[in-house]
């Protein structure tokens, strides 16, 4: 026989009813992004991160983390959002989050809006290796000319365009991605020096005595 709503009633609740929901957020905290001294804009953003418990340390996992900004937000330039610049994680200072290059691309509706009728395209790529030890992929993409070239605003694009056109006019050249293959070790020292907080030089200054004494000249020391 089935118990009646007044003997369930008696019983209590059911067990496992509603757990509280517990605020994802409230193990979290946030941290500035800073970019390069090359940058206008140097604190970009913020992340979130769990905070350090036992032996995961928060600025330990927040190292190597890829964030991908427009170059119009960072040199605050609307003719330049077209640009996606790539930032690693490298270092972490108290709050703050040291980011280097880590590449570029062009955004799809720029590359949609370069391709037209009658013209063909050349893509290319070269690897370049930096005197400071980074080895970086550049691609470039060009158009055969239709009509007068207009002008590129990059000195990459024009040299790419200038020595293409020897063997086929084009009417632009643009580099299209840059992928960082591989980066020297982490020296906390350039990388202060890119962020534009390295130590400078103390030069002295010659002062002339009042009295112009001279010291006399030793022969051994």
């Amino acid at each position: 026989m089935a118990p009646t709503k007044q003997q369930q009633a008696q019983k209590g609740p059911k067990k496992g009813g509603k757990k509280k929901t517990a605020d994802p957020f409230a193990k979290k905290e946030w941290y500035e992004l800073r970019a390069p001294s090359v940058f206008t804009k140097r604190n970009c953003a913020r992340t979130l991160i769990t905070r350090t418990q036992g032996t995961k340390i928060a600025s330990e996992g927040l190292k190597g983390r890829v964030i991908q900004l427009s170059l119009g937000d960072l040199n605050d330039k609307t003719q330049d959002i077209f640009r996606k610049f790539k930032l690693q994680v490298e270092d972490v200072q108290g709050r703050q989050c040291l980011t280097n290059f880590h590449g570029m691309d062009l955004t799809r509706d720029k590359l949609c809006g370069l391709v037209f009728k009658w013209q063909s395209t050349i893509e290319a790529h070269v690897d370049v290796k930096t005197t400071d030890g980074y080895t970086l992929r550049f691609f470039v993409i060009a158009f055969t000319k239709k009509q007068d070239a207009q002008n590129i605003p990059d000195s990459i694009g024009q040299d790419a365009r200038k020595e293409a056109s020897r063997i086929f006019p084009l009417s632009g050249a643009y580099v299209r991605k840059v992928k960082v293959l591989k980066k020297p070790k982490l020296d906390l020292g350039r990388l202060m020096e890119l962020h534009g907080e390295g130590k400078e030089e103390e030069a002295g200054e010659s002062v002339e005595r009042a009295d112009h004494y001279e010291p006399p000249v030793v022969d051994a020391v």
